[in-house]
């Protein structure tokens, strides 16, 4: 029996997509991006079942349209109507920068810098396999956007596993480490869904242990996720990603903290970037969703970032910054 854990990461395979979609003027058809597009080729022709393939496809489209990016599709009036000659793409003129947007050389220094790390590591030959089998099948793609292929990591290893036990609908086990906890806790959960909120990816799911549904940060997961191949998931409620996303999103507005922040530094930068910071009375009132999370990102500020209230996250952050001078002091 074929594998069913792609060897191409989710962040990878969403970027070719992108490269795919965009470098076609005419569009593509579903049987063509699953059998050209690097993350889903592979899967293909490793024997891997088609429903779960297109289970990733319909979520990779789902998450282009949540990252604002304009997917179309559209079905040709002489297929009348036939949903499998559906074609999709993604038109470069809606993906420009607007007009208002100016980048300065210091910006553009960046970006080109970033460019020749992208061709640096660049899939040529699996970019160039993709290009001349979508030639094959009649589909005319600019050959130098699929030019660039850079390979995106995620940083969070259970991520791959937790996708897999999704798309398989079994459980999963795992270590998982609470704020203020010593020791890990053993967890058996059903994988329901994985949102991104705030750069950070959760999973929700059904808890086994408690027997309520129970949302994780996979940054909080101290060991390897163990799929429990033999072991179905209890089946999920509809819209619980949606769901559990507004869920952290009601969370980040509810939670907003004091900050007295030295003007003209980094931090200064970052929390003023964030969604729904204020400036008030010379102060920055900025949202936050988890407590630990955001004192830690505080804390690596040091002295530029006083937390004045509330009296929880300033005290996170204090025994942060203690911490810090104990195992470096």
């Amino acid at each position: 029996m074929a594998s069913s854990l792609s060897t191409v990461n989710p962040e990878d395979r969403l970027f070719h997509l992108i490269l795919a979609l965009m470098a076609t003027s005419q569009g593509l058809t579903k049987d063509q991006i699953l059998t050209t597009v690097r993350g889903y080729r592979e899967d293909t022709e490793a024997g891997m079942a088609r429903e779960s393939i297109e289970r990733r496809f319909e979520r990779d489209k789902d998450a282009l349209r949540e990252l604002g990016i304009p997917l179309e599709a559209l079905i040709p009036p002489e297929e009348d109507g036939n949903n499998k000659s559906t074609l999709y793409r993604i038109p470069k003129g809606d993906y420009d920068l607007p007009e208002d947007v100016v980048f300065s050389s210091r910006d553009v220094a960046l970006l080109n810098l970033a460019a020749a790390v992208w061709r640096e590591g660049s899939l040529s030959r699996d970019a160039k396999t993709a290009q001349i089998k979508l030639a094959s099948l009649g589909a005319l793609v600019d050959e130098t956007l699929l030019g660039f292929a850079p390979i995106l990591s995620t940083r969070e290893p259970a991520l791959a596993t937790l996708r897999e036990a999704i798309d398989k609908s079994i459980q999963v086990s795992f270590s998982y480490l609470k704020p203020g906890d010593t020791s890990a806790a053993d967890r058996t959960i059903s994988p329901w869904a994985l949102v991104n909120h705030e750069g950070r990816w959760h999973v929700v799911g059904h808890d086994s242990g408690n027997k309520k549904e129970r949302t994780f940060l996979l940054r909080r997961i101290v060991s390897s996720v163990r799929a429990l191949a033999s072991t179905p998931a209890i089946p999920g409620p509809e819209g619980i990603a949606d769901r559990a996303l507004k869920e952290l999103r009601e969370l980040y507005e509810k939670n907003t903290a004091s900050l007295q922040v030295k003007p003209g530094t980094d931090a200064a930068s970052a929390l003023r970037a964030r969604a729904g910071t204020q400036s008030r009375d010379g102060l920055l009132i900025a949202h936050f969703t988890d407590a630990d999370v955001f004192a830690h990102e505080l804390a690596s500020w040091g002295s530029d970032v006083v937390v004045l209230d509330p009296p929880e996250l300033r005290e996170r952050v204090i025994a942060n910054l203690e911490a810090l001078v104990r195992a470096h002091g």
